[in-house]
């Protein structure tokens, strides 16, 4: 890979989504010394970010960000496409693969409000914003007295929709914050402890062709393996799950002491209930434990736990 081919990037066209496409055109430039020129970033617009009415949960789900970025690949107009691991569905096109994961960014959420500290001090009745089942799941778990309303949109447009007091809270993936140099906007980090965060929250996963040996060796310098293995139990216990955008499941893989830990929740919508399952192992057995976790919570929840 001495020499320096042009290698094509996908990405969404939102300020985030530039952002992770730059990180991985900048690891590529730094690992390989190519020049910036022979990595152009192609933007493609996806239904997703055309939807801004409802819920995507509503309008089909997670596939929304990806389909666009999908043919893409397979018509060969991009070499690889860069996504938010968690808005990736848990079952890709045939002939498109995930390559790998860049090194993860802090998995937190991040409550944000002009006028209160915490989640536990919002009076009563006090309206939070949030696009995410998940989230407005576990707040509803949390504080069943406040108010849970849809906030879509960017990172951008959500602060300035918080900022002109349509809601008097939301809560936004620390992740993102950082990537955008927004941190200054967060009022309190939670704590995965006490607020779970999305599957792949804070990872960026870079899809390619099945077949295509040329970009995967190209890619293989800037991929985390720890990253990977965390992965790799995440969407296999979403998998099992049958999650999307339209069931509140919360995620998280780590490595401890060279074990690898997978805690998941399911939650009813309401918050009203949540079940959990811990599974620790060795990193190689990452997917068999996400497996094992999913089926875990399947087994104990009632029949019409994801649709009620």
């Amino acid at each position: 890979m001495a020499a320096s081919p042009t290698l094509v990037i996908g990405t969404r066209g939102s300020p985030l989504a530039l952002a992770q496409a730059h990180e991985t055109q900048d690891r590529l430039v730094a690992a390989h010394g190519w020049t910036v020129e022979h990595l152009p970033l192609s933007i493609i617009k996806t239904t997703g970010d055309a939807i801004q009415d409802r819920p995507l949960s509503e309008a089909g789900g997670k596939g929304l960000f990806t389909k666009e970025l999908d043919i893409a690949l397979l018509d060969g107009s991009i070499d690889l496409a860069v996504h938010s691991a968690k808005d990736l569905p848990t079952a890709l096109p045939e002939g498109i693969v995930i390559a790998g994961f860049l090194p993860r960014e802090d998995v937190r959420d991040a409550f944000i409000s002009h006028r209160y500290r915490s989640l536990s001090d919002l009076p009563q009745g006090a309206v939070v914003g949030s696009a995410s089942l998940r989230r407005q799941a576990q707040v509803r778990r949390l504080r069943p007295d406040l108010q849970v309303t849809l906030l879509r949109g960017n990172v951008q447009t959500r602060l300035a929709k918080l900022e002109r007091g349509e809601v008097d809270a939301t809560l936004l993936a620390m992740a993102g914050l950082r990537r955008l140099g927004l941190t200054d906007h967060v009022t309190t980090v939670l704590e995965t402890d006490d607020f779970l965060p999305a599957v792949g929250q804070g990872a960026i996963a870079i899809a390619i062709r099945a077949e295509d040996e040329r970009v995967r060796a190209a890619l293989a310098p800037i991929l985390d393996m720890a990253t990977a293995h965390a992965l790799a139990a995440e969407r296999a216990f979403l998998t099992i799950l049958d999650g999307s955008c339209r069931t509140p499941i919360a995620g998280h893989a780590r490595l401890v002491g060279g074990e690898l830990e997978i805690r998941g929740l399911v939650l009813r919508p309401d918050g009203s209930e949540c079940l959990e399952a811990i599974r620790r192992g060795s990193p190689d057995d990452a997917a068999a434990l996400g497996r094992e976790a999913g089926s875990e919570l399947r087994s104990r929840m009632p029949p019409d736990f994801l649709t009620s």
